[in-house]
Parts: structure tokens; C-alpha cells; sequence
């Protein structure tokens, strides 16, 4: 697992600015009482890495999608922030489907904010995988030229969630998510939190098909903080670490499908930096990201699921229409806690 030491420098760096928590709540202005729309064009797409051996004798497989960079729409109100993702064709690098073949991707991702409790819940699905370093197990193979191994069967579901508690009370955890608010003075805070998820793996391989279930759940920390620069300017660092626990079951389809079940120990480390402009109607920023993700599947074997990404959004704030105002007052008075 690599993770490029400009940006872990960086981000270690950035956590000198701490600074006292600010005890006038006046310091974060909300603008849940707006409906806010934004775009986002990111680079965040699925690719898993498959090591057997040891250290630098390791022979690596790298899976991926033929999609490289992905568009969501997301839309705010009160507590509620909702973002549906996908990856269109049209856009450059999701179109060379004769030498990687046709992949699928669309997520769903719905988060709640209410009082210092944030709870995420998302859904995802891709299909259609290809053999990304080609190079380094056929040294014959010419990029550009050569198809690449395809998956197409083979598919992805995760169902998941997590459930994070701000342990300071004066900082805003959605001037981070969502740009839900703007916190006028610099403050930071830890955030611990619990993430876990179910994903189905599928795929179809000469007219057999299999069926893996993985669990997931992991309890990790990490710091946050918001440096204000200005009126309209923040730059936020952050940075978390867990460990958790992965059961998977499968069919063993080369032992006469027999049903086996393994327990892996998970490392989870993730952090990036985040520079904003805010107004009370238009915003726009862009992130900088990385995730690593590893498990030892075997004795020398390791998956890895780790990349770096970059993410550009713009967004603007408006008054909520009638209808939708209304129907959310209907429901808070059903469910108080939104």
C-alpha cells in the first residue's frame, strides 16, 4: 500500500494549524434553511489490486473498470444530503470499449447530520472488469494496440454505511461533506467513527457462475481540520486511520462448490485536502483524496484496494420551494430527529 509522502507530509503539516475551540456557536453559519444543488466530476473509480509473493518479489494482478472519471449530482435541505454518481460515456476516458470492454457504474449515497452525529448509508453498483497491467504479466503486450483482458460478468453490489460522532462541538463537520455551512474562524476536531458495509461479488467464467458475500465493519479515527482563510477562502486537511474485521462465504467451485468461510484482519487508511470558495448562493472548490485498503487473503497473498483522486465541484443555494418545504415539515413532526 503506497501513499505519496508529498501529500501525507502535507496533511501532517496542515495539523499545526489547531487552534482553541471556538465557544460562540455564532461561528458557524448554517444554510440548512436553503436547498442546495451541486455538480461534482471526480476520478474516484474502482480498482483492486491482487499481490502474491513477498515485498518486492510480488506478483501483482490490477483490476479495473473502463471508466475513469465519474459525475454525481447532489442535492441538500435541512439535515438530509442526498448524491446519486454515475459514469457517463461521453465523457474522455469512458470510451475505449474495444480494447477494455463496456463497465457500468452508478452509486447512491444518502447522509443525515442530525445534532453531532453524522450517518451515511450508500449503495453501489459496477460491472464489467478488465486486466489493468497487462504489461507486467505478458511483456509481449503493446498499450494502445492489444485488447486487454475483460471481465465483463463480473460485477460488484455493496450495500453500506457508517456512523462518525463530532467530539467538538463547535466544529462543522458539513463545511467538510457537504459545504451544508461555513465556519467563520479556524477549528479542527477527532472524529471517530464506524464504517461497515455488505458486497456480493458475481461473475460468470465459462458458463459457471459464483457468488462471494464479504461483511465488513471497522472502527477508525481521524482528525479534521477547517483553516479559514479570509471571508470566503478554507483549506481543509484531514486525515484517519481504523481497523477492522472482513467474513467472507463463498462456493468453492474448483473443490465441488463446496461452502467455505475466511475472517481476514482489515487496515483502513484515508486523508486529503480540501480548498473551497463560498458564497451565500454560489460555491466551487476541489479536493485532492487518497484511500488505502488491505486484508491478507492468504499466507504472502494481499488485496488491496488504494488509489489517489481528485474531485471538482460547484454548487449553488436557493429558497426551497413551497412544496418542498411543507412536505419536510409534515415528516419532521412524524420523525422529530430530521
Amino acid at each position: 500500500m503506497s501513499i505519496p509522502k508529498a501529500i501525507f507530509v502535507l496533511l501532517f503539516l496542515s495539523f499545526a494549524f489547531r487552534t482553541k475551540a471556538q465557544s460562540d456557536t455564532a461561528n458557524i453559519k448554517s444554510y440548512a434553511e436553503q436547498v442546495m444543488i451541486r455538480v461534482n466530476l471526480d476520478t474516484n473509480i474502482e480498482s483492486y489490486t491482487f499481490s502474491e509473493g513477498e515485498y518486492k518479489d510480488a506478483e501483482k494482478t490490477v483490476f479495473s473498470i473502463n471508466n475513469k472519471v465519474k459525475t454525481s449530482l447532489s442535492v441538500d435541505y435541512k439535515i438530509i444530503s442526498a448524491t446519486l454518481s454515475f459514469a457517463p460515456k461521453f465523457l474522455q476516458g469512458n470510451d475505449s470499449e474495444a480494447l477494455k470492454g463496456s463497465s457500468s457504474y452508478t452509486d447512491f449515497s444518502f447522509r443525515l447530520f442530525p445534532k453531532r452525529f453524522i450517518q451515511t448509508f450508500y449503495y453501489k453498483n459496477v460491472r464489467g472488469f478488465y486486466l489493468e497491467n497487462m504489461k507486467d504479466l505478458f511483456p509481449q503486450w503493446q498499450e494502445g494496440r492489444d485488447p486487454y483482458l475483460q471481465f465483463p460478468d463480473l460485477r460488484v453490489q455493496s450495500f453500506g454505511g457508517s456512523t462518525s460522532y463530532i467530539l467538538n462541538k463547535n466544529f462543522s463537520a458539513k463545511s467538510i461533506y457537504t459545504q451544508g455551512e461555513w465556519q467563520k474562524n479556524s477549528s479542527g476536531s477527532w472524529i471517530p467513527f464506524l464504517d461497515y458495509d455488505l458486497t456480493i461479488f458475481r461473475n460468470k467464467t465459462e458458463g459457471i457462475n459464483s457468488k462471494e458475500f464479504q461483511y465488513k465493519i471497522g472502527g477508525n479515527i481521524g482528525y479534521f481540520y477547517n483553516w479559514v482563510l479570509g471571508k470566503n477562502v478554507n483549506i481543509l486537511p484531514f486525515l484517519a486511520m481504523g481497523l477492522g474485521g472482513k467474513f467472507s462465504s463463498y462456493r468453492n467451485i474448483e473443490n465441488g462448490g463446496v461452502k467455505e468461510n475466511a475472517q481476514y484482519l482489515t487496515i483502513r487508511m484515508e486523508g486529503g485536502l480540501h480548498i473551497g470558495y463560498n458564497t451565500d448562493r454560489f460555491l466551487f472548490g476541489g479536493k485532492m483524496n487518497f484511500s488505502a485498503y488491505a486484508y491478507d487473503q492468504k499466507k504472502n497473498q494481499t488485496v488491496e484496494n488504494s488509489n489517489l483522486y481528485g474531485l471538482l465541484y460547484i454548487g449553488y443555494r436557493f429558497a426551497p420551494p413551497k412544496v418542498v418545504k411543507n412536505t419536510y415539515d409534515k415528516i419532521q413532526k412524524k420523525i422529530p430527529v430530521l
